[in-house]
């Protein structure tokens, strides 16, 4: 997760100086699906390896909510003793943009001080990936979490990042722009799609070259004390490798390349979600398990209301106390899964546990 030199800047053009249209805005009234944006599956027919926007199944509250989301944390109180030479290991959810509620939750976890500096000395602490779209500050949240990795390293401990699908996302929409892409139900583009998935105009703006760096030499997978991390629920990654090493090399070389079809290829695969879910799940894992390493899956990606079959509120209809109620994390698949979207993007709860679960 070094960053290097620049290959150049990176153009984006937005297609006009007024709000694009599928683009959901805080406070502001939902419009038009942009007219090539790729459909659903549900709506197309495609195949379950097309890839599925998020829009419809996540919908994000809007002006609606009366206060904002309370964060609230399910974690051992901080100063726990250290086991070997780091301290406790802890995982932090989906944040999509939720600056403020992340800044929070990382001072009420004792791993910030009021300032939002490291204060967890030799503490490690994993993010789950997805810093961007839907929230109001991804490039705030991408500015902290590369702040945090240097001062946790300096105090002897770590902060480090896992690349989700809308670090992918964003990365496309930046180099790739409205270059036309076989979304598997109809010709699509990256910025299309990240417009439809909650793409903020003000993080384009902002987003520099370093950022993009940064974000495309995250790793996609990582073994920390027998617990696999990763961002999707999904079994994509064995299509890069049967190792961690080479899953993480096999991704970040395909940014590096700078092909189009090819990163959205990565961007499609792990938008997958629900693979640990239904009847099969818990041998899903296993397999999982079995060839990566690690005795439970730990992912972000899909909101725990939808891995436990509850629906969404509507996107007018209120505000916390009509979304979906989320106390911690989720395991699931026989205990061989824990889901760590607490759905902040629909007035749920962002997460931050430490592992090894307690019970």
């Amino acid at each position: 997760m070094t960053q290097g030199a620049g290959q150049g800047p990176d153009m984006w053009q937005p297609t006009s100086a007024a709000s694009p249209p599928g683009m959901s805005l805080p406070g502001a009234p939902r419009l038009a699906q942009p007219p090539q944006a790729p459909q659903t599956p549900a709506d197309e027919g495609v195949p379950d390896d097309g890839y599925t926007p998020t829009q419809r199944d996540l919908p994000v509250i809007g002006a609606g909510a009366a206060t904002p989301t309370p964060t609230l944390l399910d974690i051992p109180a901080p100063g726990a003793e250290a086991e070997g030479p780091f301290g406790p290991l802890y995982v932090v959810g989906d944040v999509h943009g939720y600056l403020d509620e992340l800044r929070s939750a990382l001072h009420s976890a004792g791993l910030t001080d009021a300032e939002g500096h490291w204060a967890a000395g030799n503490a490690r602490l994993w993010f789950l990936g997805d810093f961007t779209d839907r929230g109001p500050d991804g490039v705030g949240v991408i500015d902290l979490v590369m702040q945090l990795s240097a001062e946790a390293a300096a105090a002897g401990g770590y902060c480090k990042a896992l690349m989700g699908n809308h670090e992918l996302l964003i990365i496309g929409a930046r180099r790739f722009g409205d270059t036309p892409v076989d979304s598997g139900a109809g010709t699509a583009s990256f910025q299309a799609a990240w417009l439809l998935n909650g793409g903020q105009r003000g993080d384009m703006e902002r987003l520099q070259e370093h950022h993009l760096q940064w974000m495309s030499r995250l790793d996609a997978m990582t073994l920390a004390d027998d617990h696999l991390l990763l961002h999707s629920d999904t079994t994509a990654y064995l299509d890069y490798g049967d190792t961690i090493p080479a899953v993480n090399d096999a991704v970040r070389q395909a940014l590096e390349r700078r092909d189009a079809d090819e990163t959205w290829d990565l961007f499609r695969k792990f938008t997958k979600r629900f693979a640990f879910r239904d009847e099969g799940g818990p041998q899903t894992a296993r397999d999982l398990l079995d060839t990566y390493g690690g005795s439970r899956v730990v992912h972000g990606h899909s909101p725990i209301p939808y891995l436990l079959g509850e629906s969404a509120p509507a996107e007018d209809g209120g505000g916390a106390d009509a979304g979906p109620q989320v106390t911690g994390p989720h395991v699931y698949a026989d205990r061989l899964a824990i889901a760590m979207d607490g759905g902040v993007t629909m007035a749920g709860k962002l997460l931050v546990s430490r592992l090894p679960l307690a019970g």
